[in-house]
């Protein structure tokens, strides 16, 4: 059974699909949005960070510490 809350598959493409959405037209920010990580625009691209979601930007930020701890453990 879905959640009453849950905003439909057409809300959501209608949310990536708005201007008004993207700052400088690259970075997603819709506080309405509550995904971590939308699809981007273009579906086929793969997704974007919801700024708008501070754990979609502790998750980024989470993860960027990891490339770096690891990346320095391979020199």
């Amino acid at each position: 059974m879905e959640d009453e809350n849950e905003p439909s598959e057409e809300t959501k493409d209608k949310w990536i699909n708005d201007p008004n959405n993207w700052l400088w037209g690259i970075f997603y920010y819709n506080p309405k949005d509550k995904r971590l990580f939308p699809p981007k625009r273009i579906k086929a691209f793969g997704y974007t960070t919801n700024f708008a979601n501070p754990n979609s930007v502790f998750a980024i930020i989470f993860l960027m510490l990891i490339l770096i701890v690891v990346g320095r453990h391979m020199h």
